[in-house]
């Protein structure tokens, strides 16, 4: 049997931490998720084409890992999706899998790998939450977006439960820096028992 590591990522205290767990994870994760019937990449991409359908603009799939948000951006009918993951086995799951026009390693410390206005659609899915990005990122990549600019990202029940994280989401919808489009609870591990929140945010 293949080592667990789900039940550790929670914990995680540092980027550097992060990183290395996800490496040593990499072999493993996509069973491991798969295992527990892991929803959220789907219900991301279904929410964000249903609020913008256009195949050929480019999107960034912000921590892509091994690919499975990909995947699921595929499906859902984009068709230029670029990949940045910090963890360089996660990205060669993600290249596998066949469905990037390109992915790029970062340093996890880097405050501010993406390159301002580049994208109109950024996603991170199961991505800004416990045992994962800070909040602070959160912040980076609504500041990467240009006006009009769509996040589409999920806070897992782990992470809804820091008021860190939901307070970066609030401080911009409560200036006018964003509206909030969508948002659903639903499920993300079912076979764990464990749900997520999905949310479309525009910049103003």
């Amino acid at each position: 049997m293949s080592k667990k590591y789900l039940d550790k990522t929670y914990g995680l205290n540092s980027p550097q931490e992060t990183q290395a767990h996800y490496q040593k994870w990499a072999a493993s994760y996509e069973d491991e998720v798969a295992e527990h019937g892991y929803a959220t990449p789907g219900r991301v991409a279904e929410a964000l084409w249903d609020r913008f359908p256009h195949p050929q603009e480019p999107i960034l799939d912000y921590g892509c890992g091994t690919g499975l948000s990909g995947v699921a951006l595929h499906k859902a009918g984009f068709r230029v999706i670029d990949g940045m993951d910090p963890t360089p086995r996660m990205l060669e799951g993600a290249e596998a899998k066949g469905v990037y026009r390109s992915l790029t390693p970062f340093e996890i410390t880097d405050p501010s790998p993406v390159h301002p206005g580049a994208y109109r659609a950024i996603t991170a899915i199961g991505v800004i939450g416990a045992g994962a990005e800070p909040p602070d990122t959160f912040d980076m990549l609504m500041k990467a977006l240009p006006k009009g600019g769509l996040l589409a990202f999920s806070f897992n029940d782990h992470t809804l439960q820091d008021p860190a994280y939901t307070a970066r989401l609030s401080e911009w919808l409560d200036i006018g820096a964003a509206r909030l489009l969508f948002r659903e609870h639903g499920p993300h591990l079912p076979g764990l028992d464990l749900k997520s929140d999905v949310y479309i945010v525009e910049i103003l």
